[in-house]
């Protein structure tokens, strides 16, 4: 069965998403040791988020990158979907969905190694670029094959 090349970039995001968990789990796992938390004392309706202020920045920060992997990613698995499914997943789209993968795992490695704001942003803009990209492609061909767009 032939699949869509745009598909490749959207498993090797979902990838991603689950290491990032996995480094969640790690550096909660180790902030909990060091804060004296164990299953049997953790607080009924407790919330990662809880551990804000309380475990040190930097066991955080994977959690917070965790959550935002499930947040704008989701758009570009939606619009990668549609132009796989529209036929449109090769050629610039499949480099801009690359794109737009690359820089969110560097983000990731940013935000949960030494966060700063001033290289997080860029990378973020640039990915949303990307995902602008590939929603204009989406939109452009809709509009063409609805007689909107004729050129």
């Amino acid at each position: 069965m032939e699949y869509s090349p745009i598909l490749a970039p959207v498993v090797a995001l979902v990838a991603w998403s689950l290491v990032m968990l996995v480094w969640m789990a790690v550096a909660r796992r180790a902030a909990f040791a060091k804060l004296g938390i164990t299953w049997s004392t953790i607080p009924r309706g407790s919330r990662g988020v809880n551990l804000d202020g309380r475990a040190p920045d930097e066991a955080q920060w994977p959690s917070h990158n965790y959550n935002h992997l499930m947040e704008q990613p989701t758009i570009f698995y939606a619009i990668a979907l549609t132009l796989a499914l529209m036929g449109m997943g090769s050629g610039i789209n499949y480099w801009l969905a690359w794109g737009y993968v690359g820089l969110r795992v560097v983000h990731s490695i940013v935000q949960s190694t030494v966060n700063i704001v001033a290289i997080r942003f860029p990378l973020f803009f640039l990915a949303t670029l990307c995902l602008l990209g590939l929603t204009v492609h989406a939109g452009a061909r809709i509009l063409h094959d609805c007689g909107v767009l004729n050129f």
